[in-house]
């Protein structure tokens, strides 16, 4: 059986765990934390990350420092996973959802500002596929209408728009390194600050309302609480496992890339008979091989598509059940506009599988299971 994921694995990841284990340092802040930081920082030109304990935490953590309070309204795609729209929900906001691009699956930048009200507090793009968003018109709008950007960039790491990593395009970034992430610490994330204003209040945030980590730096003799906050701090054992991999971050992200390339020219003939449509990848962008999708007529070919390829060992996924039309999408929030493209395009998508040591040979043959389906 082909899996759909593995999560990615270097080698040099339990040695880094034991490392904290000895040097009796497992809490958070620890050696590889900061290793960690300071990498993305390098690697993303970013004025400040903090590993999170995940992206979903890096999202709250967003909501904090943007002071959402209940009745704002935050603008997003319905096509997105639940943690988009839970962080502003737990703040009381509206989460407002807009209509996609059939293209890329992102928010649609052109129906963003007749979403826009007197509520309106931010606007939350979604990098889905590690394909960026139209940030200039996003952060155009949001300067107009005086909003801010939080880039859900939980697929994003190491792409770009128009030359600048994902998650540090907004005044906030959230990355994910979820095991099925490209780059993982089982459970876990970053909050990416652009505005150097934020950084000791989301230190304090992410201590537990707490000002330890001016302590830790010798700014102060003590440490107390000073405001609210939780516990959004990860294991230095995870930062650990993670660094492992950040270490190779080049070589895992060319792997993928390759593979991505092999499906695309695989598959291509079937496009190009109009069986199926493949990732379209806008000017200015560079995507991460994230995932490789395509698109069925329907989801009834989907479904039947993804239980042949189980019959032939290859497991494959269709992605989210768009947020508006779930139970808590429908309580908290509201759809604006019209849907044309959110719930008929989700319905088409399936995803084939996608990790780190994937072989050329495995993708040729799920390639090869694809093409058997269409022309049976």
């Amino acid at each position: 059986m082909i899996n759909f994921n593995v999560p990615p694995y270097t080698g040099k990841e339990m040695e880094y765990i034991r490392e904290c284990v000895e040097n009796q340092k497992i809490c958070g802040d620890g050696v590889y934390t900061k290793k960690c930081n300071e990498w993305i920082e390098k690697k993303t030109d970013t004025k400040k990350c903090l590993l999170t304990t995940s992206c979903t935490h890096a999202l709250e953590m967003s909501a904090l420092l943007a002071d959402i309070r209940p009745g704002d309204e935050v603008i997003m795609p319905a096509y997105t996973f639940v943690s988009t729209a839970d962080a502003f929900v737990m703040r009381g906001a509206v989460p407002v959802f807009v209509d996609i691009r059939p293209d890329t699956m992102n928010i649609d930048e052109n129906l963003i500002e007749a979403a826009i009200t007197e509520k309106t507090k931010a606007i939350v793009p979604v990098h889905y596929a590690g394909v960026a968003c139209e940030m200039d018109k996003i952060t155009e709008l949001a300067k107009k209408y005086n909003l801010f950007v939080i880039e859900d960039a939980a697929q994003g790491i190491m792409s770009t728009y128009k030359g600048k990593a994902l998650g540090t395009i907004g005044d906030f970034g959230c990355f994910s390194f979820h095991e099925t992430k490209n780059y993982s610490m089982g459970e876990g994330g970053a909050l990416l600050i652009q505005d150097e204003r934020y950084v000791e209040v989301a230190e304090i945030i992410r201590e537990k309302g707490t000002n330890r980590s001016k302590f830790y730096r010798g700014q102060i003799d003590k440490y107390t609480w000073v405001d609210f906050g939780s516990s959004y701090l990860p294991s230095d054992m995870n930062a650990a496992y993670l660094y492992a991999q950040l270490e190779l971050a080049e070589e895992i992200n060319e792997q993928r890339i390759a593979c991505w390339n092999r499906y695309y020219e695989n598959l291509k003939p079937l496009a190009d008979a109009a069986k199926i449509d493949l990732p379209v990848v806008p000017e200015g962008c560079v995507h991460n091989a994230h995932m490789f999708y395509i698109k069925t007529k329907d989801i009834e070919e989907r479904t039947a598509l993804i239980q042949y390829l189980k019959s032939r060992e290859v497991m494959s996924v269709f992605h989210y059940i768009p947020l508006h039309t779930a139970p808590a999408g429908k309580k908290f929030g509201r759809f604006h506009g019209e849907d044309r493209y959110t719930t008929k395009e989700s319905e088409r998508l399936t995803r084939l599988p996608m990790y780190y040591r994937i072989t050329l040979e495995q993708v040729d043959y799920i390639c090869e299971q694809v093409k058997n389906f269409y022309l049976k």
